[in-house]
């Protein structure tokens, strides 16, 4: 069936919803000429029925989280539970302004101030900033500390950060962003870092290392205490990549592991999905030494109240007011309804279900590394795949109503596949995952064109992306014009 744009529905002179006349009896000529739009709008005009109904229509072809299995890896689409939304749904919450003074907010400060506190003890920080609003947010946060840091020790040589070439995207942009000159090492076979090339590029100039453990094909740095002694001994700064803390969650505390300074994305692992661009939240932390550098305000507690502190030395605003503050609700409630006992179960399940995947799926993908994995497994495409490549696998599984997930990351991995199952899927349904993956292998040996030519059942067939990157059409006046 077509679907429809709302345009498609412009019938001239029907109304949904009209203003009373006497709202247009303010003169905004002024306003008008100055700011106001040389360009006519283009707007369907339609009835309220036929906005409701195309819009309705339109969300239910929308993939989430709560319709199915999202296995997005490094991107952990988690499902988040009913009573966090609901206690982040209330109206002390809601409809609380950012300008209200310290005594009309003493509850909201009471939830920053204890989720910092739990914060602190799961990775063993000594201080927490929630004005960054999204993870990369949090890397460019985390690196300015570092710089100021060095900055404060008149340590200006310091202008390199160093990044393995299986690092998240955001990391050498982030660093770039900061000032920062980024330096690649290379990976070991097995995906983790060879210690020979970090040898060979510490220096005095190095400020810092930017790294996530496990990495992003979901190993382990066995040599993480080695690889931040090296560091520190070089005089730099330890950033961790909080992204993938799910898989260590209540187990690990990255200052155990050497780390410094770290960003967590609290719409991964605890709770909040994300995805649309937000909202999220890449709080910061850092150890006892660098919480000076923490951007202002933090939040204090004296007796049974809480204040804002402001430091000479912090880094400033990162942020106009105090992150997304509904996502740090929920992470609270996510927190507080698992408790101390139950928290590392989170990782434990998240680790057995891609353990699980990789174990059931090995005979017929190619493992990128055959190790028991973390919480996320990667695979090298379909073994004897007739041409089959990890895209059309990706497109076949429309077919079958799942999400794709992540393809062709981590780079250092040809034709990448990347899963990661969270703690939340039941063994039910990722057997029904196995089995719709393994199917699919079938068809790439007995009949690789039906997996070529991909998806079939959808209503977008599959889609030119080279065209689609370079003539962008993203409006409707953009659609009318390339088809005139």
């Amino acid at each position: 069936m077509y679907n429809k744009l709302i345009f498609d529905y412009n019938t001239p002179n029907r109304v949904g919803y009209d203003l009373p006349t006497h709202f247009a009896k303010f003169d905004n000529s002024k306003l008008l000429a100055k700011y106001g739009r040389k360009q006519t709008m283009i707007l369907p005009s339609a009835s309220e029925l036929e906005v409701v109904r195309h819009y309705t229509n339109l969300s239910l072809k929308n993939f989430g989280v709560e319709t199915g299995l999202y296995p997005l890896g490094s991107c952990t689409m988690k499902y988040n539970p009913k009573v966090d939304e609901a206690i982040a749904s209330l109206k002390g919450f809601t409809n609380l302004h950012p300008l209200v003074s310290v005594n009309e907010c003493q509850g909201s400060l009471e939830v920053l101030y204890e989720l910092s506190q739990k914060l602190e003890k799961i990775t063993g920080m000594s201080g927490f900033t929630f004005e960054p609003c999204a993870g990369a947010h949090g890397e460019l946060t985390g690196l300015m500390i570092i710089k100021q840091y060095h900055l404060a020790r008149k340590d200006k040589k310091r202008t390199k950060i160093i990044i393995p070439d299986s690092a998240h995207g955001t990391n050498p942009a982030s660093s770039n962003v900061c000032g920062f000159e980024v330096i690649s090492i290379a990976s070991n076979p097995d995906g983790r870092i060879n210690l020979s090339s970090l040898k060979s590029v510490l220096n005095d100039e190095v400020a810092g290392i930017m790294l996530t453990n496990p990495n992003t094909l979901g190993m382990f740095e066995k040599d993480i205490l080695k690889i931040t002694k090296l560091v520190h001994e070089a005089g730099g700064l330890c950033y961790y990549d909080g992204a993938n803390l799910n898989a260590l969650l209540g187990r690990v505390k990255p200052t155990a592991m050497g780390f410094d300074v770290l960003h967590l994305n609290l719409h991964k692992t605890f709770g909040t999905p994300h995805g649309g661009g937000g909202p999220g939240s890449g709080p910061v932390g850092c150890i006892a030494k660098l919480v000076k550098y923490l951007p202002n305000p933090v939040i204090i507690q004296k007796g049974d109240h809480y204040e804002f502190s402001n430091s000479k030395t912090s880094i400033g605003h990162v942020s106009g007011y105090y992150g997304n503050f509904l996502v740090c609700v929920k992470a609270l409630a996510f927190i507080d309804s698992l408790g101390e006992t139950n928290i590392a179960k989170v990782s434990d399940n998240a680790v057995l279900n891609a353990n699980y995947i990789k174990e059931a799926l090995k005979q017929d993908y190619k493992l990128a590394i055959n190790e028991p994995c973390k919480h996320e497994v990667v695979f090298g495409g379909v073994i004897n795949e007739n041409g089959v490549t990890t895209l059309d696998v990706a497109k076949r599984l429309l077919d079958y109503g799942y999400h794709a997930p992540t393809i062709y990351f981590p780079l250092i991995v040809n034709e990448a596949m990347m899963i990661e199952p969270t703690e939340s899927e039941s063994k039910e349904t990722l057997d029904e995952f196995i089995a719709v993956l393994k199917l699919i292998a079938k068809e790439a040996r007995e009949n690789p064109d039906l997996v070529k030519g991909a998806p079939h059942t959808t209503i977008v067939k599959r889609i030119d992306e080279v065209r689609a990157a370079r003539i962008p059409l993203l409006t409707y006046r953009e659609l009318i014009n390339y088809h005139e």
